[in-house]
């Protein structure tokens, strides 16, 4: 899916930044196609728009989105996850996007390779050894040039694994492990945590004894240069907005359900309003 970029530039530094006229201030938001981000930029586009905004969600891949922030064409990012997995992005971009490292909405990550709770392997150590289990050396990964899929090709060179990466994106991923599961077939793939896969099947990540993959980290969200300034309000709403695994994982699972995204995130919103008003300061 491609970036879609207004040729007149963004138009959203324009106003006092007050709150006033709400309606002409279109605030852009770029996301990933994964669950999470899916989630939360959906969710963050129905509260803004209650609030009075304009929002537009623009689906990228990482790097165009990082370029996008840094010239002014989206307004704001609201998944980084640091200080590992996106340090490359991070040390690139930080003297030219704002990195909201104070404000982490989500505390404790987990990502690395995963495989059913059936399969009899714990470690990536064990992983040449059982290379017949998974279609002679084959991981599912995700979007190529994402940060998990980098920090793949870099446990197959520190463990000398014999193995292929299959990168797709996240949905055809999970796609791909339920099939598997239904078959209780042997799957390895990339994954992260938070993810509505857990709540689903029962999952194991694989030891990671190089630390690869790193330890816990927190996700933080990125502006444009000059977005708080514009947007003092909505800068202070998303500062103030924190989730734990559960409300995380309740969303996504209601985004997954649902038909289209925005009508997850609209039923997820109704039934979270005192939770919202919290982050609103109401």
């Amino acid at each position: 899916m491609l970036l879609v970029l207004a040729a007149c530039g963004n138009d959203s530094s324009s106003g006092d930044g007050d709150g006033s006229d709400k309606e002409d201030k279109t605030i852009e938001i770029g996301l990933n196609n994964w669950a999470e981000n899916v989630a939360v930029s959906n969710m963050w586009k129905i509260i803004l728009e209650d609030e009075g905004y304009s929002v537009k969600l623009n689906m990228t891949e990482k790097g165009p989105l990082y370029q996008a922030l840094e010239s002014d064409d989206l307004d704001l990012a609201l998944e980084v996850w640091l200080p590992h997995t996106d340090e490359a992005f991070y040390e690139d971009y930080k003297e030219d996007v704002d990195f909201h490292k104070d404000q982490p909405w989500f505390n404790g990550t987990t990502l690395g390779l995963a495989v059913p709770s059936y399969v009899d392997v714990n470690s990536i150590e064990e992983l040449n050894d059982n290379k017949d289990l998974f279609e002679d050396g084959k991981i599912y990964g995700i979007d190529p040039g994402s940060s998990l899929m980098g920090l793949t090709d870099e446990a197959l060179d520190e463990y000398g694994l014999d193995y292929t990466t299959a990168s797709s994106s996240g949905p055809a991923m999970t796609t791909q492990l339920g099939e598997s599961i239904r078959k209780e077939e042997p799957i390895l793939v990339t994954l992260w945590k938070p993810h509505w896969v857990f709540a689903e099947y029962e999952l194991k990540f694989l030891e990671d004894p190089k630390n690869v993959y790193g330890d816990e980290e927190n996700i933080i969200w990125m502006s444009r240069q000059g977005f708080t300034d514009d947007f003092p309000e909505v800068t202070e709403y998303i500062n103030t907005w924190e989730m734990d695994d559960q409300q995380l994982g309740s969303l996504m699972n209601m985004v997954k359900e649902a038909d289209e995204p925005a009508e997850g995130a609209q039923k997820w919103v109704d039934e979270n309003e005192e939770l919202i008003n919290e982050w609103l300061g109401k």
